[in-house]
């Protein structure tokens, strides 16, 4: 449902997953002149899981899953500013779905399949709140979120008993968060906190991809597969606006709206991955795939440290008994980093990224 829903096909009878996974981040972190600090959110937890079935005398399978899609951010509490205080900057920002979907079984060897995916993003961010002067106001902003529809379409053929050959689509969905608020620390112009009612933040959007792979099984005992995934990136996130209205105090500017460029380019995923039967109760796999940063330098920010480039897997799976299955892995982000200059950090300034996500999922078939 979530990579290509023409795999639905394959499935003959009553199937759940349910998952999670951990991520501990080993060195994400932000330097500049005066800071070289780790970020304080070192664990981030994500679930989430699927049913399928049979269409009884149909060639079709339908299901309905739930995936956390995606999400970025950090939390830096003690970061030495430029103003002379020690304060916080923070951005976290999220993205579940809630998916149905189908596959079928069009030829003995073509299957094709749709998912439609209801959207949900929220964001909250922070950013030297506790410091505020003439020419600087800290803000907070809070309760931003989106909810949209999005599409994918899947196919699979099998061009004989050791080839098969796979591509899915998956259209653009924007996300525009509204319905939030935001309030800045105005205190050093003598207007204290000031809240606005109005928060909107736009730009951002899940890019259309286009993806393409192939799967060849040698024999009983292996399985071999390699993808390339083109992520238009360059359609999804360019400038970044966000605009805030209504402020409680009269007195207070009536909006304020900031625009932060970011013009990522587009990405190509190469994707690896094999499979070995070691028994028949368990499954060796091995994974790794890489795909250029699509940031662009200048644009780059600890608080969205979308730089890591390279990924290793290796995991197993182990039936139970005859219902159940237990499946693990481990995920590890090769480190990246950024060198980069700012008008608020300084030149030189630098953002890390390294981490490692453990995977757990229990299935059960029947």
């Amino acid at each position: 449902m979530n990579t290509n829903p023409a795999g639905l096909a394959q499935i003959s009878e009553r199937t759940f997953d349910g998952f999670g996974s951990l991520l501990r981040t080993t060195d994400l972190a932000h330097e500049d002149a005066l800071n070289n600090q780790h970020a304080d959110n070192r664990y981030t937890l994500l679930a989430g899981g699927g049913y399928a079935q049979p269409l009884q005398n149909t060639p079709c399978s339908v299901g309905v899953g739930f995936f956390t899609q995606g999400g970025a951010g950090a939390v830096f509490k003690h970061i030495n500013t430029a103003f002379g205080t020690n304060d916080e900057m923070s951005s976290l920002f999220g993205i579940a779905k809630i998916t149905p979907g189908f596959g079928c079984q069009v030829t003995d060897n073509l299957s094709i399949g749709a998912s439609l995916s209801l959207v949900y993003a929220t964001i909250e961010q922070k950013f030297f709140y506790d410091t505020s002067n003439p020419v600087f106001s800290g803000f907070k902003n809070e309760g931003a979120s989106a909810l949209r529809l999005g599409l994918k379409l899947g196919a699979q053929y099998k061009l004989n008993d050791a080839w098969t050959l796979g591509a899915s689509y998956t259209e653009k969905t924007e996300l525009p968060l509204t319905d939030g608020t935001a309030k800045f620390n105005m205190s050093g112009a003598g207007l204290g906190i000031v809240k606005y009612n109005n928060l909107s933040v736009k730009g951002f959007a899940l890019p259309r991809e286009v993806a393409i792979g192939l799967a060849f099984k040698p024999n009983e005992d292996w399985l071999l597969s390699a993808k390339v995934n083109w992520v238009n990136w360059s359609d999804a996130i360019n400038d970044v606006t966000t605009s805030a209205t209504d402020p409680s105090n009269a007195l207070a500017p009536q909006s304020i709206v900031t625009v932060s460029p970011q013009n990522w380019h587009n990405q190509i995923v190469y994707a690896l991955g094999a499979a070995y039967s070691y028994d028949d109760l368990t499954t060796l796999y091995a994974g790794y795939n890489y795909g250029k940063n699509p940031v662009p330098e200048k644009n780059s920010s600890p608080l969205l440290a979308a730089i890591l480039e390279s990924h290793v897997t290796l995991g197993f799976a182990r039936k139970l008994n005859d219902t159940w299955k237990l499946t693990s892995g481990i995920e590890y982000l090769l480190p990246a980093k950024v060198t980069y200059d700012s008008p608020l950090f300084g030149n030189n300034a630098e953002v890390r990224n390294e981490g490692a996500f453990f995977h757990f999922m229990l299935s059960k078939r029947w």
